[in-house]
């Protein structure tokens, strides 16, 4: 029989509370902008669409002390010359569909690279592409790795490239109808420096815009 004495049990159960309190789960706090479809939603004929959830969406539930770590962060882009906008505007806070909210890259397959600046336990990535219409983008997915060129430790959070012509393999995640909630993307606390997100177009046109992302995440100690 083992002999445990009281002050080793007194300090295994500290360690344990204290465990439990760092990993204390809380709703993660998404500021979302004001929705502004404009017009009468077109007739969107697009394959493997997901269902609208028809209500709000539940709060995503992350450890205490979660925030969004990409506010005001650096940007990169196969565009580095957008039609519209600036791509330090990925990162700049503001979600709003007006105009000069956005940035609008060119034709064909374009990602966008967030620089973290450190390693970060990440929970959930939201982008808002453009939530003026109701749009589906195509060949959406987002990358974490800690290689800036994405060659190594790529770790793929979503993809729903469906015919792999982002050359990233055939997803199986559902194409989305952008709204003023953007599209949560569980990262399911995935340790990596950089964020990548691709896309290729949409429904309305063959051009890729961006609002904002936020990534949702902590730094690891």
């Amino acid at each position: 029989m083992i002999r445990i004495g009281k002050w080793t049990v007194v300090l295994l159960i500290v360690g344990i509370a204290a465990s439990l309190a760092a990993q204390e789960m809380k709703p993660i706090d998404i500021k979302l902008p004001k929705p502004m479809f404009v017009g009468t939603p077109q007739n969107l004929n697009v394959q493997n669409l997901e269902k609208p959830l028809g209500k709000p969406r539940p709060p995503f539930l992350a450890p205490a002390g979660t925030a969004n770590v990409a506010l005001g962060k650096s940007v990169s882009s196969t565009d580095e010359e957008p039609i519209i906008g600036e791509i330090e505007m990925i990162t700049d806070g503001d979600k709003e569909a007006a105009d000069g909210s956005y940035v609008e890259l060119g034709p064909f397959v374009q990602h966008v690279t967030i620089d973290l600046e450190a390693r970060h336990n990440i929970y959930a990535v939201v982008v808002w592409h453009f939530h003026k219409q109701a749009r589906v983008y195509f060949d959406v997915a987002v990358q974490v790795s800690d290689d800036p060129n994405f060659v190594k430790n790529v770790q793929t959070l979503f993809n729903n490239d469906q015919d792999n012509s982002a050359g990233l393999g055939v997803g199986k995640d559902l194409h989305y109808v952008e709204t003023a909630e953007g599209k949560l993307i569980d990262a399911k606390g995935v340790q990596g420096r950089y964020v990548r997100l691709y896309s290729n177009g949409n429904s309305n046109n063959d051009l890729t815009h961006y609002i904002e992302v936020e990534v949702y995440g902590k730094p690891v100690p």
